[in-house]
């Protein structure tokens, strides 16, 4: 059986749906970038948003992939960093409410959130606060966590901590798991090329960009950009948005559509479409299958406010994916 381990920033996200783009303009929040902020960044956005809050959600981009993959049955587990905090205790609660196993350790600072600024064409726009989840290291991570797992999930907002990542990652190849990684943002890929070309080369296995992103990592676009990233790894995936996505699988392209949707907020699109992916993965189905179980996990994502979908959404997502497998 295989089982899914993921490591990631530890944040709870903060919705915000503005009423239109002049308040990024205002906060200088270029549109659909995650930018880092500090104590006073995050005390400016959130006095300048604090009216358009409407829910806060456990998140971090690997714990919403991982969060996917244990609602579809995967057995999974979650690496990160907390603050002794309200805000911690709500990330943990709500993972482990989802079944999934937690290796957290608390930080000295309060827990990292990520404000999710969502304009009105559903385009999101995310304002970081690291908080504690910025403080984990190597020492945090040990041996036996790897252990359970076939596969690692990693998300590319951690490379700030080039150590950590790469010694995980080739921690997860010395345990034998598959390692996957999620490219996260375009200007977190034009920041730390050269590092991530090295790590995807040496130890991912399956890659996961959208076409900004997939256009950071190798000057070019589309199907060249797909046929440069595979030369970095087995699978790699360009997720096209309203034009579905891209996969070539050892070699073999497949193009694959999307859901009839409405969208609402992309937040956790990209996230949910890795956890339908890696489900796909975990159940040995072929690249077309995982890339439509994928559609359909993001394209339910993006119908919604926030990373998180309710029981009934999941039980037709269920469906989905078992007339998808049989």
């Amino acid at each position: 059986m295989s089982r899914v381990l993921g490591l990631g920033n530890a944040l709870v996200d903060i919705l915000a749906k503005i009423e239109d783009d002049i308040l990024l303009d205002e906060l200088k929040l270029p549109k659909g970038s995650m930018q880092l902020i500090d104590d006073n960044g995050f005390n400016l956005i959130n006095s300048k948003a604090g009216q358009f809050i409407i829910n806060k959600a456990a998140g971090g981009s690997a714990a919403n992939t991982i969060h996917g993959l244990a609602t579809l049955g995967v057995e999974t587990g979650f690496i990160g960093m907390i603050g002794k905090d309200e805000m911690g205790t709500f990330f943990r609660d709500d993972m482990e409410k989802s079944k999934i196993r937690t290796y957290l350790n608390y930080g000295k600072n309060r827990s990292g959130t990520s404000t999710v600024l969502i304009s009105p064409d559903s385009e999101r726009t995310l304002a970081t606060f690291l908080g504690a989840a910025i403080e984990m290291t190597v020492a945090d991570l040990k041996k036996e966590m790897f252990e359970d797992y076939t596969c690692f999930h990693v998300e590319g907002y951690l490379v700030q901590n080039y150590e950590l990542v790469e010694t995980a990652l080739r921690m997860a190849k010395e345990a034998g798991l598959r390692n996957s990684l999620d490219l996260a943002s375009y200007n977190v890929v034009e920041d730390n090329l050269e590092f991530l070309k090295r790590i995807t080369k040496e130890y991912v296995d399956i890659l996961f960009a959208n076409e900004e992103e997939a256009k950071a990592f190798t000057g070019k676009e589309e199907d060249k950009a797909l046929e440069e990233v595979s030369k970095y790894t087995d699978i790699a995936v360009l997720k096209l948005g309203k034009r579905g996505s891209l996969i070539n699988y050892h070699g073999e392209v497949v193009k694959v559509g999307v859901i009839p949707a409405n969208s609402v907020d992309t937040t956790g699109a990209g996230d949910m479409y890795a956890a339908g992916f890696l489900y796909g993965i975990s159940r040995g189905l072929t690249p077309e299958q995982c890339g439509r179980i994928g559609a359909v996990t993001a394209g339910n994502v993006i119908q919604v406010i926030g990373p998180k979908m309710s029981d009934e959404q999941w039980k037709n997502i269920k469906e989905e994916v078992s007339s998808i497998m049989n």
